[in-house]
């Protein structure tokens, strides 16, 4: 009996070393193994590499960088020490998929440009909806693109915004102040949502619109999480999200249905222009389209705006010479204005302000990697892409490669006296799927900083707090301030 327990014990772990070297190279021989063999004899290749554990991919590794260490560019820095430069092209299994890293400007510029050969491919589409605008293709996605633009980047459009959010700033503003000390990133979160739920659902601030902010918080979490759908995980609890949203939106289209049955040419804001949009055939867009473009126009516009707000006090605070001069262009603009708020026409001749946004917006780097999907066999200076592989744009290195912008980690809105080298900066994305609310954000920031800096003083409470990386880079404490007025 001892002898047999032995010979077990032996086997198992003889066993063992042959086990992970299974799991070590599982991914590499189901996935990587048939393409190179479809390519012996050529000279394309598979992009180097290696595409981790199974299911998990390199997920563990790419926490380790993102979570633990908190230094997520030596994710993309490791992988050049290992297997060189090449032309920015690896290959791993993330999110879910094989995948091909791109993370040079010129491979990423290609891959925008070729959007017949690499389509937008969100790894959890379900949460943003089948029928979103980042999700659909072809006419649909050129259909609601062209009405997106036209309601929210327009000038008129963009006039019209600007009207309706300056008092809310104002109203939101001296509300930090008079409290005295305040999170930065839940208040920016608030205010933003607020203004996003007026404009494009008409949601007036009050418990349902705290609710939805919430709903839209568990949501956003899991869009890039690994698609693991049960309890206890980030992308269950957003399809969770997900559908109380839908709810919620449904109640309100049913509303807003009866209203225009009383009134036809009710138009308010971007709910009811979706409800109306009508294509070549006269065709109307189903409800759940509505609800889906709802959704996905929401998290655009909310997450973004939101996180740069805060990144712009953080930044503004930790370099007062940047804050003096914003503040002294700002403030010789107020004078000039006799009464009323200031227009998008004075916001595009506050010429340091809107270097401010650019630089605050490229530190910020809130779409870290943005997602496309190989429809076909792509060469690339002698490396292959997979059909059906996933490409991961990871946009944010762009923007913290020395190679890219000199001292990129320091905020420094004069190096926008010059434009980047061509495909440096992608914050919005790029080709014919670019941010259709580009614009918005900018003014919207631009709106921000302007109120900010003349009528405000602030300071961070941990100036040396930690940073963390997921979902979005964030000072570890929110970024936690005093303020009050000048």
């Amino acid at each position: 009996m001892e002898a047999t327990r032995e010979m077990l014990l032996a086997c198992i772990l003889g066993a063992l070393p042959l086990l992970g070297f299974i799991l070590w190279w599982w991914n590499e021989i189901w996935y990587a193994v048939p393409v190179k063999l479809r390519l012996w004899g050529t000279d394309m290749k598979l992009p180097p590499g290696h595409m981790g554990l199974p299911l998990l991919g390199e997920l563990v590794t790419f926490l380790w960088y993102f979570k633990v260490r908190r230094r997520p560019d030596d994710f993309i820095n490791s992988k050049r020490r290992k297997y060189g430069d090449g032309v920015g092209l690896y290959r791993t299994h993330l999110f879910g998929s094989p995948s091909i890293i791109a993370c040079f400007p010129n491979v990423i510029k290609h891959v925008f440009q070729s959007h017949d050969a690499f389509i937008l491919e969100w790894p959890n589409k379900d949460i943003l909806g089948y029928n979103s605008l980042a999700v659909v293709q072809g006419k649909a996605h050129t259909r609601l693109r062209r009405f997106v633009v036209d309601a929210i980047n327009k000038p008129a459009s963009l006039r019209r915004i600007a009207a309706l959010v300056q008092p809310r700033m104002v109203a939101a503003l001296e509300s930090w102040a008079s409290i005295g000390k305040i999170r930065v990133r839940n208040e920016t979160k608030k205010f933003t949502f607020q203004t996003i739920g007026i404009l494009f659902a008409s949601f007036e601030p009050g418990p349902l619109l705290d609710t939805m902010d919430e709903l839209f918080h568990g949501l956003v979490q899991g869009l890039r999480a690994q698609p693991f759908k049960f309890p206890g995980t980030a992308y269950y609890h957003a399809c969770q999200c997900r559908k109380k949203l839908e709810e919620i939106f449904r109640e309100q289209l049913e509303i807003k249905k009866k209203n225009m049955e009383q009134d036809r040419n009710t138009e308010i804001d971007l709910m009811d222009g979706l409800m109306q949009m009508k294509d070549e055939e006269g065709n109307r867009l189903s409800d759940q389209e509505v609800l889906d473009n709802i959704v996905n126009l929401i998290v655009a516009g909310y997450e973004t705006t939101a996180v740069a707000s805060m990144w712009a006090m953080y930044y503004l605070a930790k370099y007062p010479d940047v804050l003096k001069r914003l503040r002294e262009e700002n403030i010789a603009i107020n004078q000039m204005k006799k009464e009323g708020f200031i227009t998008i026409e004075d916001v595009s001749k506050l010429n340091y302000t809107n270097k401010v946004v650019e630089e605050t917006i490229r530190m910020a780097n809130v779409a870290a990697i943005i997602f496309r999907l190989a429809t076909r066999e792509v060469e690339y200076k002698g490396y292959t892409i997979p059909k059906n592989w996933k490409v991961l744009l990871w946009i944010r290195y762009l923007h913290t490669n020395p190679e890219n912008f000199d001292d990129p980690i320091c905020f420094n809105p004069d190096r926008w006296n010059e434009a980047a080298r061509p495909g440096t900066y992608q914050v919005f994305g790029g080709g014919h799927r670019i941010c259709a609310g580009n614009m918005l954000a900018r003014i919207e920031l631009a709106l921000f900083l302007h109120h900010l800096s003349i009528g405000y003083r602030w300071e961070l409470i941990n100036p040396d707090a930690r940073m963390i990386y997921l979902s979005h880079p964030a000072p570890i404490d929110g970024v936690e301030v005093s303020i009050s007025k000048i």
